[in-house]
């Protein structure tokens, strides 16, 4: 029976003291803390047009994301109209001529229901449909050419697809039944009925075209989308509807990359080889890795950058033997040019590096280039400074904000720095937040935040309403945002360094930083508490297993159980490159690493969080943890959120899921 069924009694009891109740008396700090960090209006997406000339960008308004069109300097800036009722316009993309910018939006019809549209900004017609879509599209990429728009399609779509959004109701016969597959679909120019063109039996995850607008390179897997995606493979074809693809990459077998997985195809100036990123990771979109080539026409596959110590994330051919790449370097971001030839690509120069979060909402740590390559834009954002877009000159110096969208919003938390300390051979590197009004002369509790993926990376951004752990320096607390082995920022070979290793290694280099802190500034050590979402969801149920230095745990769609969870979730192929084998191979790498094993050691206070159809950290982890704590007296509380996924969408939840954080470390680990 599937476990969603078999814990439906649970489920109930679980939500009915929630419908729909909020913590009692709710601390007038934390009411005025979530009051502003709503204020903020996120910027989604920014694209440079061909010609330099122009800015398109996506900035919520009116409660909808919506396009802004204005000079590349940011002056002009005015709505795309469409119309006197505000509707949702997204997925912006550039035609090669700058004349012309596709977009989805749902002005046409029923809300949500998105169709493609085409704006001419030349004039002053108004946009105009292209395709009424019945289905979810996104990924919006016109071809060289000008003559072809090519998106990522899922034709009669019951959800967004994505692993982190809401999971369907797992009834009927589960993992056959009601399989969406996600096809790249390609539309004329002049608008008509899309082609799905990529095989009816492959779920793509994302694409590019040729330069020659010919072909289309992608990654690709079988259904279920959400499972697979960890052992895609890499194809090419030609653009047409029922033209036969040729496998490139196949990780899955012997190689360079064996059990690692990929993403950013992109097609060489000469559309001779395809250049692509290569690494251990943890879920698509957080991409980091190598960068890796191979022949278009097929052979063997390349890693061009054996052995460095940063993360590429991003790339783009500047010209036949050049990249512009971007990249995670000791929890920064970073923009650089890299040589390349038949093996190897040699970081050149370095653009800028960044204590910020940068990208233009096409990828991870993705920048908008001119043809000419010689200016960019980006949203930019940290823990000092709101979300602006920020364009100009490729040079030697990151480009200003060019939007004031957020200029009047100012940090209510304490200073950040970068700290960094060695530990058992290897640097490691985490951000400290200061608490607000910060006193020398007084000790502070600090809360440690360890990050989901695992491969990933902490680099300053502003936060939002929702779960997060900036917020707690408002109230009084240090935080500490540590990037031990396992994340992004140090290379591949630290990336990889908790393969078969969770809660362990990665644990030691926490406690280290913590030492290398209490070292340096007045924090006391009997105040210490730990967060988490995901990943750092099971850091938070281990971690008291293991040490009893935390007085106080929120654990965010946490595992418990690695050995339970196996079965319990939709994302399994992501394991077996971690653990090394599957749970049925190898039970006890599982079970080395399942705080359910170790739970009569824990003591510690814990708020447990967790959506009801999370498909990646499903919630009967949640609730293995909060009923093994409740059993042993130790105080805990289960909240489930109805109707979300790994993440949360819903904005009472976003801001619910956050205030219950900040009562609990207020409770339990006062701030003097």
């Amino acid at each position: 029976m599937p476990p969603s069924l078999r814990l439906l009694p649970l489920f109930t009891l679980a939500l009915a003291p929630l419908a729909w109740a909020a913590p009692g008396k709710v601390d007038p700090r934390i009411d005025q803390l979530l009051d502003q960090l709503g204020k903020v209006r996120m910027v989604h997406a920014v694209q440079l047009s061909p010609d330099g000339q122009r800015l398109a960008w996506v900035v919520d308004s009116h409660g909808k994301p919506m396009i802004q069109l204005a000079r590349a300097d940011g002056t002009g800036a005015q709505a795309l109209a469409m119309g006197d009722t505000p509707c949702r316009q997204e997925e912006i993309a550039w035609s090669p001529d700058s004349r012309h910018l596709a977009f989805l939006s749902d002005c046409g019809g029923k809300a949500g229901d998105m169709d493609v549209y085409a704006a001419d900004v030349a004039s002053q017609v108004a946009p105009h449909r292209l395709a009424d879509l019945h289905g979810y599209a996104h990924d919006l990429a016109w071809s060289a050419d000008g003559r072809t728009l090519g998106f990522l399609y899922v034709e009669g779509a019951t959800r967004r697809a994505s692993a982190v959004a809401a999971a369907k109701p797992q009834v009927g016969e589960v993992g056959v039944e009601g399989l969406e597959i996600q096809r790249i679909a390609t539309l004329p120019a002049s608008g008509g009925t899309p082609a799905l063109v990529s095989p009816a039996d492959r779920y793509v995850y994302e694409f590019s075209w040729s330069p020659d607008a010919r072909q289309l390179a992608y990654v690709a897997a079988p259904a279920p989308g959400d499972n697979n995606w960890w052992i895609a493979r890499l194809y090419a074809q030609d653009a047409r509807a029922g033209a036969a693809p040729r496998m490139l990459v196949d990780p899955n077998t012997t190689g360079p990359l064996h059990r690692l997985q990929m993403a950013l195809p992109r097609w060489s100036p000469d559309s001779r080889r395809i250049v692509f990123v290569g690494g251990l990771m943890s879920d698509q979109g957080a991409t980091g890795g190598d960068l890796y080539a191979v022949p278009a026409a097929g052979g063997a596959t390349v890693d061009l950058t054996p052995g460095i110590h940063v993360t590429p994330s991003w790339f783009a051919w500047t010209s036949p033997r050049t990249l512009l790449v971007s990249q995670v370097t000791n929890g920064r971001s970073q923009l650089a040019d890299y040589a390349v030839d038949a093996q190897r690509a040699t970081q050149q120069r370095v653009h800028f590096t960044l204590p910020a979060s940068i990208g233009d909402g096409s990828a991870s740590m993705g920048v908008s280039l001119s043809a000419d390559h010689k200016r960019i834009a980006f949203v930019q954002s940290s823990y000092t400074a709101a979300p602006e877009v920020h364009a100009g000159p490729l040079g030697h110096e990151a480009p200003p904000a060019v939007t004031a969208i957020n200029a009047a919003l100012a940090p209510s938390w304490g200073k950040a720095e970068s700290v960094e300390w060695e530990h058992d051979g290897r640097h490691v590197q985490g951000w400290l937040l200061y608490p607000a009004h910060y006193d020398p002369n007084k000790t502070y509790p600090m809360i440690v935040s360890v990050h989901g993926g695992p491969s990933s990376a902490v680099i300053p951004r502003w936060p939002g309403v929702g779960y997060g752990s900036v917020p707690f320096s408002t109230l009084g607390y240090f935080v500490f945002q540590p990037n031990p082995r396992g994340s992004f920022g140090q290379g591949e070979a630290y990336v990889q360094a908790n393969r078969k290793d969770f809660g362990y290694g990665d644990l030691s280099d926490i406690l280290a930083g913590i030492d290398a802190i209490e070292k340096k500034l007045p924090v006391d050590d009997q105040r210490l508490g730990l967060t988490g979402w995901s990943y750092g969801g099971f850091m938070s149920m281990f971690v008291p297993t293991q040490t009893d230095r935390f007085h106080a745990v929120v654990a965010g769609a946490g595992i418990a159980n690695w050995q339970s969870y196996y079965g319990q979730n939709l994302i399994d192929q992501w394991m077996i490159p971690f653990f090394g084998a599957s749970v049925y191979d190898d039970p006890a790498v599982y079970a080395r690493s399942s705080a359910i094993n170790f739970i009569k050691r824990v003591k510690t206070p814990t708020l447990v969080v967790v959506g009801d159809r999370d498909a990646e950290c499903p919630a009967p982890q949640s609730f293995e943890y909060w009923h093994a704590l409740r059993a042993q007296g130790v105080p805990t509380s289960l909240v489930v959120y109805p109707d979300e996924g790994h993440h949360f969408v819903d904005p009472a939840h976003q801001r619910d899921v956050l205030q219950r954080a900040l009562e609990w470390f207020v409770k339990y680990l006062p701030a003097r």
